[in-house]
């Protein structure tokens, strides 16, 4: 019977947790033992009592050297995967682009590594989907935090001391957390306009309510549903048709990114400059580069008046929701290769080799086997 280790995470800032209770008896139904490391899901509010509760067991101290199956939030610490079990699977965010080091541990152990964020994104693997998943959880937070900024209402008043008009609230990027943010926005009573570079967004834009942008220029749609990455003469006329939208909003949320890449930019600092004192904008791809020039991960940037929040880990901000989202996806990759209680890699199967990063002391993919060799 194959056990399952589930550590606390280590990551500064990190409030998630890669397994919560709900979610445990699923696991011991395919077979499995769960073993959930002591204090791993406090910051989400999941006891060690309600791990128990639900059929885990509690280890005080290292889970990681004798699980055969290792489940994380983040990528493990290169010291943290060279304790892992020769030969031990790991499914998480791997970040494997930027994780060298941790890529290189994982290979010398013989582990085999899914990296969540390279699911591939076809009808069969969306319950596996944990990057849709967790952007959910940003775009929600994305519209909150904009709310609690802006020193406005965002919903129409009217009342005996006049009318008070609503938030104009522009959205750029309308992937699941764009979406997101604008569905938010609406319900907080805000007017909402969006852009996407794809086509396809518009319509699904429009159903939430808001108004979509056109600015006369070729759309970009990428494979997988993801938008592509754009030139820099695309770029530039994309810049110089949104500022008029951006200067006109009273809060900016951006939310485009294109996996792998840095993040476009968007809002550049004479935009910034053009909003009025008090505007508000939100970038969730601050950790990726930023689609505003001035923002700064996890930090508050004022310039001119105008506040810039740089996003770090936003889903990480809403570590209940966020976890448990989060553990579905998990225990439904982990479910898609355990037979009778035992791991079955099936490499015929284009969702196993779409996130499989290592295996058999191997770097399967190869993009990422030639980063860590230094290529």
């Amino acid at each position: 019977m194959a056990k399952v280790g589930v550590p606390a995470e280590t990551r500064s800032g990190e409030r998630r947790v890669a397994l919560v209770p709900e979610v445990v008896p699923r696991l011991l139904d395919a077979g499995l033992e769960v073993y959930v490391q002591s204090g791993a899901g406090r910051h989400a509010y999941a006891s060690d009592e309600d791990y128990r509760a639900a059929g885990a067991k509690i280890v005080d101290g290292d889970v990681l050297a004798d699980s055969d199956i290792v489940l994380t939030v983040q990528p493990l610490e290169p010291a943290a995967a060279r304790r892992l079990r020769p030969g031990a699977t790991v499914i998480g965010f791997l970040a494997p682009s930027l994780e060298l080091d941790t890529i290189r541990a994982l290979r010398d152990r013989e582990a085999t590594a899914f990296a969540l964020e390279l699911v591939p994104r076809i009808s069969r693997a969306q319950a596996m989907d944990a990057l849709s998943s967790q952007a959910l959880v940003a775009g929600y937070r994305a519209a909150l935090v904009a709310a609690e900024r802006l020193p406005k209402f965002f919903p129409l008043f009217m009342t005996a001391a006049g009318t008070v008009p609503p938030a104009k609230v522009l959205v750029l990027g309308a992937g699941v957390a764009g979406l997101q943010a604008i569905a938010t926005a609406r319900r907080l009573g805000a007017v909402v306009e969006a852009y996407d570079v794809r086509a396809a967004a518009a319509a699904e834009v429009r159903s939430l309510g808001a108004r979509f942008i056109e600015l006369e220029l070729e759309t970009q749609d990428g494979a997988g549903g993801y938008a592509k990455e754009q030139s820099a003469e695309f770029l530039r006329r994309q810049r110089e048709l949104i500022g008029q939208h951006v200067a006109a909003s009273d809060a900016v949320i951006t939310t485009a990114a294109v996996p792998g890449r840095p993040a476009p930019l968007l809002v550049t600092t004479e935009m910034v400059e053009r909003m009025q004192p008090g505007s508000v904008v939100v970038d969730l791809a601050a950790e990726s580069g930023g689609n505003c020039e001035l923002s700064r991960p996890g930090e508050e940037v004022v310039h001119r008046d105008v506040l810039i929040w740089g996003g770090r880990n936003v889903p990480s901000q809403l570590p209940v929701h966020a976890s448990q989202l989060y553990a579905k996806n998990v225990a439904n990759l982990l479910l898609h290769i355990i037979r009778d209680g035992e791991i079955r890699f099936d490499f015929d199967d284009e969702i196993v080799t779409g996130c499989c990063v290592t295996h058999a002391g191997e770097v399967r993919q190869e993009s990422i086997r030639q980063l860590v060799e230094g290529r």
